[in-house]
């Protein structure tokens, strides 16, 4: 599934409520140095084509437009969120464009919160970095507590390990937000769970150090790339997040 323009919906999220959706990227195709396995956008193209991305000034009079049109049909707009056909930091100008967010949003929704759903693997640049602090809602992925697991699930396409992923989220400090999804099944002849006691501790002690203001865990609830995966049931996700919530981590949860 790909969105075909900058701004789509709002939708109703189980997380967000009445959520504006922003993409950054191509409407054509997927961009993104994961390729999680359970991603609804699907996996990434193998050769990669470039597409243009949308520019500051095309972001700027799509943004003015939306919530104006928005404003005067009485919608109401919980969150700005930014996610999309991909990871949206990837975007040259996410600092410009979150300035910009702020900017519009103070004029036409002034009690809409801005949230961005990252893969947390560019939170150690500077511009992102300052980015995402300016923001009311940071969710940052964190979707294993091994190594191993964490290739099988993200298959990150750069070079990059679950200790720099949980090395980045502890810089950014306590407004973070952990975002995990729990799955099992088989992917490519290997068998992926992120629920087992080795996993879950593992987890726990990357929490730790991350030290997050609040975590937020869910299951598959869309199509995936690969029909072999399944969710975990309501109550195997409540068993997760009431250990999370024992080990003293304010928890969400969503089924």
């Amino acid at each position: 599934m790909l969105w075909k323009k900058i701004f789509y919906g709002p939708v109703i999220s189980r997380r967000l409520g009445y959520s504006l959706g922003v993409n950054l990227l191509p409407n054509k195709k997927k961009i993104c140095n994961f390729n999680c396995i359970y991603c609804e956008c699907g996996l990434n193209e193998k050769f990669k084509q470039k597409e243009p991305l949308p520019t500051l000034t095309e972001f700027e009079n799509a943004l003015k437009e939306t919530l104006e049109y928005f404003k005067n049909i009485n919608q109401v707009i919980n969150h700005i969120t930014f996610s999309g056909n991909g990871e949206p930091t990837l975007h040259p100008d996410f600092d410009k464009i979150i300035d910009l967010t702020i900017k519009y949003r103070n004029i036409y929704y002034p009690d809409t919160k801005i949230a961005v759903l990252t893969n947390s693997t560019r939170l150690h640049i500077e511009k992102v970095y300052n980015a995402l602090q300016k923001i009311d809602v940071p969710i940052c992925k964190l979707d294993a507590g091994t190594e191993k697991q964490f290739q099988l699930i993200d298959a990150p396409e750069i070079k990059i390990s679950i200790d720099e992923i949980t090395n980045h989220l502890k810089n950014f400090g306590n407004k973070v937000i952990i975002q995990t999804i729990f799955l099992r099944g088989f992917v490519n002849n290997q068998f992926v769970d992120n629920t087992t006691n080795e996993e879950l501790n593992e987890y726990i002690k990357r929490l730790k150090i991350i030290k997050p203001q609040k975590v937020m865990i869910y299951s598959i609830d869309r199509k995936t790339p690969f029909d072999t995966l399944e969710a975990i049931s309501k109550e195997e996700l409540e068993k997760i997040a009431n250990f999370i919530s024992s080990n003293g981590f304010e928890i969400d949860y969503y089924l």
